[in-house]
């Protein structure tokens, strides 16, 4: 009886998050940033990483960009942890599905650091990251930082809260003029139904001061993560982290 409440509980609340947001995207018409996220947690400091994602520039319509990468996570202090990704990225021309020829075609490297500071209930989070990008148009490389900050909530079960909100800001930058290419802003509302799965509901605003390889507007941003533990003696905590992108 408990677990079917449970899951009565769990439909609940996915309609009462998805069914306003498909609505409010479908009015205004925002494009689709869907996200799928595999993390395997060998121990306590060390993990892998693979995520797939699928874009497009309307209301699941016109999909115009995928990505899949993976990498392997480091966490050498509580407070920071080193990263180091790469994968394939392509971008498609605009006005319907994978319209060719592509605008983008690029593999890139990318390590990245990301220091943790917790203040009162929030969890602060800053994300350095260097790209090395191989495109269609060359070689290129591009700087990016974000500034995020997330809060969980509900009430705790098994070592974690099922509820997280959070909100981002981050710039992109080149080494060549004019230097600033991209601002990305993000709120998302994220439910934890199970320790290793996460549900993802958002708003991405993106701007492009030089478009290269997508077009800055807003998305309606999907995503689920599942987390994959090693068995050990010692026990590897959940992370209330802001989700990759």
């Amino acid at each position: 009886m408990k677990l079917i409440n449970n899951k009565r509980t769990i439909l609940f609340l996915l309609s009462f998050m998805i069914y306003p947001t498909i609505t409010y995207a479908q009015q205004f018409d925002l494009g689709s940033w869907n996200i799928l996220n595999i993390k395997y947690n060998h121990n306590d400091k060390l993990s892998l990483f693979g995520e797939a994602q699928l874009r497009s520039l309307k209301f699941y319509n016109d999909f115009h960009y995928y990505e899949y990468k993976g990498g392997i996570n480091y966490k050498v202090h509580k407070n920071v942890n080193l990263t180091l990704g790469a994968g394939s990225y392509q971008t498609y021309k605009e006005g319907g599905n994978f319209v060719l020829p592509k605008n983008n075609d690029e593999f890139r490297l990318w390590p990245q650091v990301i220091l943790f500071q917790s203040v009162g209930k929030f969890k602060i989070e800053q994300r350095y990251r260097a790209e090395l990008r191989w495109t269609s148009n060359g070689y290129r490389n591009r700087f990016r930082y974000r500034l995020g900050a997330s809060y969980p909530f509900g009430k705790e079960r098994n070592g974690y809260k099922p509820f997280q909100t959070s909100i981002s800001n981050e710039l992109f930058f080149t080494d060549n003029e004019p230097y600033f290419e991209r601002n990305r802003i993000q709120m998302t509302l994220n439910y934890k139904p199970s320790k290793g799965s996460t549900i993802q509901l958002g708003y991405l605003h993106q701007f492009d001061y030089k478009i290269n390889d997508e077009t800055g507007r807003d998305f309606l941003v999907v995503g689920f993560y599942f987390e994959l533990f090693r068995k050990l003696a010692t026990k590897i905590e959940t992370e209330n982290e802001l989700k990759d992108n």
